[in-house]
This record gives structure tokens, sequence and C-alpha cells, in this order.
């Protein structure tokens, strides 16, 4: 299968390498430090389930070999054209690549509009894209750039980070996959990824019911990043204290009521279920926001924390816990003030 990785960060480096380990064809697109690093070393995945190497491909940039040859490793072949997604490559130029049959698309939800434009090469012979982003928004937001029949929804659940140029660090065991069509022609392309990722040894659910799966996913991340960042703290620390423990719980609740109002049917228990969730996880465990926040970068905030209270907003909901994280995080969201 032909996969390009938009975004090879901790969700995108580590299920693309897999990916890629498992003898499909991947295209990694990154850039700065961590694309110079891959590209001159390959990619490296420490993790408690197994580290992971992806050489780099020994053949210039921009090469062109006919589609499904594969490349031997020392090749040499003229400059001039369009890479093909065989073997593994490394880019940040999309448009440099051939089609796909999935753009596997995992960029902070900051990048998203820019990041959708710059794949739709990648779609030119009717490939689709899976978003693995921590937001609720992303089918609409993609499907505006690229066309709605081209995206269908995706759910990583995975704590992974860039630890090194060139080195995704993932932390504990969890990591797993759900995604799934939201229009019936794409059901074949979702079954097909299924398999790769089954065969990958990924830990991989088709869902039926995928907004659903989304929201399950976003009420307690948009939660757990809120809380972890607005005290600079690790979940160990959160579900051991009681303020925090309630300040999480309550923000879980309001997304919760939020997802109901607009018509997702979340369990009656689902809060209790997320607080459950939430003990089993590696007590050093940090949200992707608070690693952002820790390095001076950008936030998600606007789309997490944020989102609650807008679309709380929206459907009358009272969300003040989620709005008042999101307030104490404002200031941070362009990044560290220099």
């Amino acid at each position: 299968m032909r996969i390009a990785v938009m975004g090879a960060g901790g969700v995108g480096g580590y299920f693309g390498a897999k990916l890629a380990k498992a003898g499909n064809d991947v295209a990694f697109v990154a850039r700065g430090r961590h694309l110079t690093a891959m590209r001159e070393r390959g990619l490296v995945v420490r993790s408690a389930l197994g580290d992971l190497a992806i050489e780099r491909p020994d053949i210039p940039l921009g090469s062109h070999i006919p589609l499904g040859s594969h490349i031997p490793l020392g090749s040499h072949i003229p400059l001039g054209s369009h890479i093909p997604l065989g073997s593994t490559s490394f880019t940040d130029d999309p448009a440099s690549l051939a089609p796909a049959d999935v753009v596997f698309f995992a960029v902070k939800l900051w990048d998203t509009e820019s990041a959708a434009a710059a794949i739709r090469p990648l779609l030119a012979n009717g490939g689709v894209v899976v978003p693995f982003q921590n937001g609720v928004e992303s089918i609409e937001r993609i499907g505006a750039v690229v066309g709605d029949d081209r995206v269908m929804g995706g759910v990583a659940y995975i704590a992974a980070t860039i630890g090194e140029p060139g080195v995704i660090v993932h932390t504990g065991t969890m990591a797993r996959l759900r995604f799934g069509p939201v229009q019936t022609n794409q059901q074949p392309v979702a079954e097909a990824l299924h398999a790769a990722c089954k065969a990958a040894g990924i830990d991989a659910e088709l869902s039926a019911d995928i907004r659903r799966a989304l929201w399950e996913k976003f009420a307690f991340l948009a939660s757990f990043a809120g809380v972890t960042s607005a005290a600079r703290q690790p979940m160990g620390v959160v579900r051991g204290d009681p303020d925090l423990r309630a300040t999480l719980e309550a923000a879980i609740r309001e997304a919760w009521a939020v997802a109901r109002a607009k018509g997702i049917e979340l369990a009656d228990d689902f809060v209790a279920q997320q607080m459950k969730f939430a003990d089993g996880l590696p007590a050093e465990m940090k949200s992707s926001m608070l690693n952002d926040l820790t390095a001076g970068n950008r936030l998600e905030a606007p789309w997490l924390g944020g989102a609650v209270a807008r679309m709380g907003s929206a459907a009358r909901v009272a969300t003040p816990v989620s709005s008042t994280l999101y307030a104490a995080l404002k200031p941070y969201c362009d990044g560290a003030r220099r």
C-alpha cells in the first residue's frame, strides 16, 4: 500500500515506521532539523513495544524510477522527476511524491488548512486522507480544502513525541488506531488500510461510527491537555491531587455534555469510564500540548479546550472549567514570547 505520512512527529512517525517496516511504501513529510536528521540517518523509534529503525534511502532527492519498482540501496539515477512512494522516502514537499492510496494526516491543528492544500497532488489518483489529529473538526476542515469525499475519520491513541531530531520516543505501551469511512465509497480503502495495519502489528480497529469515536477521545484529551498544561504537571500529579483530579473530571463532564447536545451518543457512564482510564495511564505521561508549552511552541488549545468552550456556547451548554483552562493558556497559544 502506498502511504504518505503528512507530519512525521510522534503519531505519524511511530505508525508510519511500523507500516514501513512491514513492507508498505511509505513517504514521510516533515521539515526542519527532524527532516534533516531523517535524511541523514533514517528514522528511529524507541518504544517499550520494540524499537524500530527505518534506514534512509540511499538515492538522491528528486530521482525517478517506474512506479511499483523497488529501490535498491546504493542506486544512482538521474535527477529531475517525481519520487514514487517506493520503499521509504523523506521530504518536505508533498508535490515531489507520486499519488498515494492513503495520506496519514498528523500535522498540528493550526497547520490543517495549509497542509491540506499541500497534499492535493497526493490525491490525484483517488486517494483518501485519514486525519489522526487531536480535535473533532478535522473531517470538515480538510474536506473544505480537498473535497468531503476524500476524507475519512481517524483516531490515534498514543503518547509519543520527537525526542530528538530523527528519533520518536513512545511513552508507555498504548499504541492504537481507530478509523472508518464517513461516506460509503470509502469502505474499500478503509478495509485495505485496516488490513495493512494488522499485518504491521498495529492495534487497529475499523469503526462503524467514527464520529462517536472521535468525540470519545476528544472529550478526554481536551480535558487532559488543558489540566496538565495549566498545572505544568504529568498525569500522576493530576490524578493524585484532589483538586486537580476534580478539575479533570469536571472538564470531561463538560465535553461530554457538549457532545450529547450535538447528538453524539456518548455513554451515560462515560465520565466514570474516562476517570478509570486516567488511573491506568503511566504516571509520567504528559499531554503533547504540555510538551509544546514546555518547549515554547504553539499550542493546540484553541481547537481543544477552546473548541469545547466555543461549541458549548453555541449549544448553550455551560463550560466554566474548560473556558477557564483555555483562558489560562491563551497567552501561550502562539508560542513563548521572546
